[in-house]
């Protein structure tokens, strides 16, 4: 159960604090953007551990400063509350969407949305290192579609080759 805690706190690391740069989104892309402001839940698995573990999600996302949307969401997984806020934005100066994310476990980034439709990805990759001191790597994937989020996990535990790994799709 210990080793299951110590990975859970580690997949919380996936979403962390840290500004978007300033934003100046088209209506096009700011209405995107705003069509996903509301209430939203979720539930997934966490499969790797000793045993796979069910939890849910809560995610609120709403109207931020300038063209910004806030998001805010928190899981319950093994005892645990995991919570992630952030930002998501247009940049038009760099012509893309950015979305930075800060997590309650001091996981800190920014990822780029790629576009496609009416499909945003945003895929983060980052190496650090568990409680233990072991290097993992990081994945983290939200997925804006057709109304709907989905947010992906995968973590991989370089010593082990161990990994652990979550889908989470979200529905209003």
């Amino acid at each position: 159960m210990m080793k299951l805690l110590r990975r859970a706190l580690t997949l919380s690391g996936l979403l962390a604090p840290m500004l978007v740069s300033p934003a100046f989104a088209g209506p096009a892309e700011y209405n995107l953007l705003v069509s996903y402001i509301g209430n939203w839940r979720g539930s997934g698995q966490l499969v790797g551990g000793d045993r796979p573990e069910s939890f849910n999600c809560r995610m609120n996302i709403a109207k931020g400063n300038d063209t910004r949307i806030n998001y805010a969401g928190r899981c319950a997984l093994v005892g645990l509350n995991l919570s992630v806020s952030g930002t998501i934005a247009y940049n038009d100066a760099n012509n893309r969407y950015e979305a930075a994310m800060s997590s309650n476990a001091g996981f800190t980034g920014l990822a780029i949305g790629q576009r496609q439709g009416d499909q945003i990805s945003f895929d983060l990759r980052e190496q650090g290192r568990d409680q233990s001191g072991n290097d993992v790597s990081i994945g983290s994937e939200i997925i804006l579609k057709d109304g709907g989020i989905t947010v992906n996990f995968l973590v991989e535990f370089n010593d082990s080759g161990d990994t652990m790994s979550a889908s989470v799709p979200f529905n209003r």
